[in-house]
């Protein structure tokens, strides 16, 4: 949909200080300007770093003065004087920050890092300054107090509900004094946040490992080549560069057998941001901490756990915690089985009385005992599993539930890497757009992610406004003749992405208060995604040999699926670890300052007994997830999501058929739903019954049979002799 002209008519009419000379400089913006693109999609080649910074000011005071014109109604406050226009207000705003968001994440150079200090505190100010605005929450209030004698739908009350709790939860109820504090303290942290990931984006590009012909001769040929081009475009043809993007240093890890280079690159991996150099984020980290803690004790709560965690599907800490102990402590001892089998290979190779295996020994170790036990490697898969196939694949499994269709289009692109599709749905109309950007660079963060371009939404008229989303990945690169060939985790990862841009596409919800979820259930829609991906009847759909284009064979599948929990300990306790030192150091109730290595340390080890050649998914310096992103307090999310999808797979497979249609449907009605209701009691409507953690302990291998009482060993032996 275009951006509508009327927007901007509207800002100059309330401004009413607009000269025909700013008039003209805001038409040559085109963050501004109406969007003449297919399917009113950004116009990125267009846009440039400067446009950024007047469009913000121009949206920053269009809002305030929707927000003005809210306070200035003399009439009483009433949901559609109020609320309703509350709700629809800020979103020129919404787009662009969405917009800048997604860039800064993908195409992050150093005018845009420049931009994102400048910026992002003005921004966390601007919002500040309306959620803490005392007349437009008294205007709110008026309507939460009526809101059960008036005539409102269970929709109208929920959004209010919402606006008057997240008001509160801004600092609405605070004093002048507290809330200048606030205001103060959220300025800070936006900053300290930008700060934090621009310098984990300089650790990630400054780290070359360049190797000789010899250094590499035992790792596979796609890794090579790889490395190969890499080296070339560094200036430095016939020699192989290795990085720390994992699609570079785990297949390293995975097949070298020069362990004092699996060391090197692996510890400049863990001690990203903590090399005491300009780029070092232990200083920051205990910044946000103590601002974050101060913001929970200014906002009534004992820790920031506690207040992230009120408003999510486990609302407190504890049960949070209950659900990451209950998993790590199988999964740990799972790990130390693992590491038996490992050790008697290590000492095998490893001729000396008191050399001791470590972490960066354990990647190379597992895939020996994969292909010692199951007979395959990465070699035998990654062929099969060709970029452009597994995005087929996923596009085959979202026609097979939903009647998805998804129709390469010619838009504007941010990147000449990146592609865009329509997506159709299943009776032909639109339902938005998707791009896809897949492989590293300089400018892009680590890791994936899916977010919007532009959100869901209704306009004023009750027209569905549809979304504009991307997937960014960091996968393998094409090499030579050879195209992006993926591994399993990879082709994961695709699928996990995939299931967020569905839940974006899926959204109906009649408020945009109303889009968001319970963080802890966000995860849901992406992991439940992972569940199809390596199913046969699927696999055989994308699973195809990239220079045959023979279908991969039932052996192979076999084989992948028997070793589908191999090295679950070390994934779990890797995954849960990370969570836990999360809620650990958000949990604290009181500030000194912290010795991030000696935290951890104590946290994982000490306290736990993690065992010491297992590291935690992400170290406090690198981990962005809570410190630059929106994880804070919540990366168990991943666990606890992980119990839902695995339960609501578990529905498909009952129906015994896992592409059940009616299921989809029950399924799509959920992801539909946004905030619409709380998430355990959407989850509850979809399922029947409360979510079962067994799925999830016997997909990851740590299942226990609970040993039968002597009754019921009678009643079972009974029961069959009848």
């Amino acid at each position: 949909m275009k951006r509508l002209l009327s927007t901007l008519s509207l800002l100059m009419m309330i401004l009413c200080s607009t000269s025909c000379s700013d008039s003209g400089q805001k038409s040559n913006n085109p963050l501004l300007a109406e969007w003449d693109t297919p399917y009113g999609v950004p116009p990125f080649n267009l846009i440039e770093a400067k446009h950024y910074a007047p469009a913000f000011k121009q949206a920053m005071s269009l809002h305030n003065a929707e927000i003005e014109a809210i306070i200035a109604n003399t009439e009483e406050p009433t949901f559609a004087n109020t609320i309703a226009e509350y709700d629809h207000s800020g979103r020129l705003l919404a787009d662009l920050n969405n917009i800048f968001g997604m860039m800064c994440a993908a195409m992050n150079d150093k005018d845009m890092q420049a931009l994102q200090e400048k910026l992002m505190p003005k921004l966390a100010a601007h919002y500040d300054a309306i959620s803490m605005n005392e007349k437009l929450f008294e205007r709110i209030k008026a309507v939460y107090d009526k809101r059960h004698s008036t005539d409102l739908d269970e929709f109208q009350i929920r959004l209010v509900e919402k606006m008057y709790d997240g008001a509160v939860r801004q600092g609405a109820l605070l004093d002048e004094e507290q809330k200048e504090r606030l205001k103060e303290i959220n300025e800070e942290l936006s900053l300290l946040s930008v700060k934090f990931d621009n310098n984990l984006l300089a650790e990630n590009n400054e780290y070359q490992l360049f190797l000789t012909a010899a250094e590499t001769s035992d790792l596979p040929s796609s890794v090579r080549n790889a490395a190969a081009e890499k080296a070339k475009e560094a200036g430095k043809e016939g020699q192989y560069l290795f990085t720390l993007h994992k699609p570079s240093m785990l297949p390293f890890l995975t097949n070298s057998s020069h362990r004092d280079l699996r060391e090197q690159i692996y510890k400049a991996y863990l001690n990203r941001g903590n090399n005491d150099n300009s780029y070092d984020n232990k200083e920051i980290i205990n910044d946000i901490i103590r601002l974050r803690i101060e913001k929970a004790h200014l906002l009534g709560y004992k820790s920031y756990a506690d207040y992230v965690i009120s408003e999510q599907m486990a609302k407190e800490p504890k049960a949070a915690y209950a659900l990451l102990e209950e998993i790590f402590t199988p999964a740990n001892e799972r790990a130390k089985e693992e590491l038996e089998e490992m050790q008697r290979l290590f000492k095998q190779d490893i001729h000396d009385e008191d050399a001791k295996f470590e972490s960066w020994d354990w990647w190379y170790y597992a895939e020996k005992v994969r292909k010692k036990s199951y007979n395959l490697n990465d070699d035998q898969i990654r062929p099969y599993f060709k970029l452009d196939n597994v995005r087929q694949g996923a596009f085959n499994l979202a026609n097979r539930l939903y009647g998805l269709t998804f129709r390469p289009i010619v838009v504007p692109l941010y990147h000449n890497e990146a592609s865009a599709y329509e997506v159709l749905d299943n009776d032909g109309s639109h339902l938005g757009v998707l791009y896809f950007d897949f492989h590293p660079r300089a400018s892009k963060s680590q890791g994936a992610w899916c977010g919007y371009f532009r959100t869901p939404s209704y306009d004023r008229g009750g027209k569905r406004i549809s979304p504009v989303v991307s997937i960014v990945c960091n996968f393998t690169r094409p090499a030579g003749n050879t195209p992006a060939l993926l591994d399993l985790d990879e082709t994961l990862t695709l699928f996990h992405e995939f299931g967020h841009a569905l839940h974006f596409l899926f959204s109906d919800v009649p408020y945009n208060g109303l889009l968001d979820v319970e963080g802890d259930f966000v995860e849901l829609p992406s992991q439940i995604m992972e569940n199809w991906a390596l199913e046969p009847e699927l696999l055989k759909t994308y699973a195809l040999h990239h220079r045959t284009n023979v279908i991969i064979n039932d052996t192979l599948i076999e084989r992948i699926r028997k070793s589908s929990k191999f090295n679950q300990g070390f994934a779990t306790t890797e995954l849960v670890a990370a969570a836990l030192c999360d809620l650990d150091i958000h949990s604290l109730t009181e500030y000194k300052e912290l010795d991030i290595d000696t935290f951890e340390y104590e946290a994982l080890y000490e306290k736990r007994k993690m065992i010491t050649e297992i590291e935690p998914r992400y170290h406090l310096s690198y981990f962005a997830h809570i410190f630059a992103g929106g994880y804070s307090s919540g990366y168990y999310f991943y666990t606890w999501a992980e119990v839902l999808d695995k339960d609501a797979f578990e529905a498909f497979a009952e129906t015994g058929d896992i592409f059940n249609r009616r299921k989809a449907q029950a399924l799509r009605k959920l992801l539909a739903s946004g905030g619409k209701r709380d998430g355990m009691t959407l989850y509850r409507e979809f399922r029947g019954a409360e979510p079962s953690r067994t799925p999830l302990l016997k997909a990851r291998g740590l299942w226990v049979e609970p040993e039968q009482t002597d009754e019921e060993m009678q009643n079972s032996t009974n029961v069959e002799t009848k």
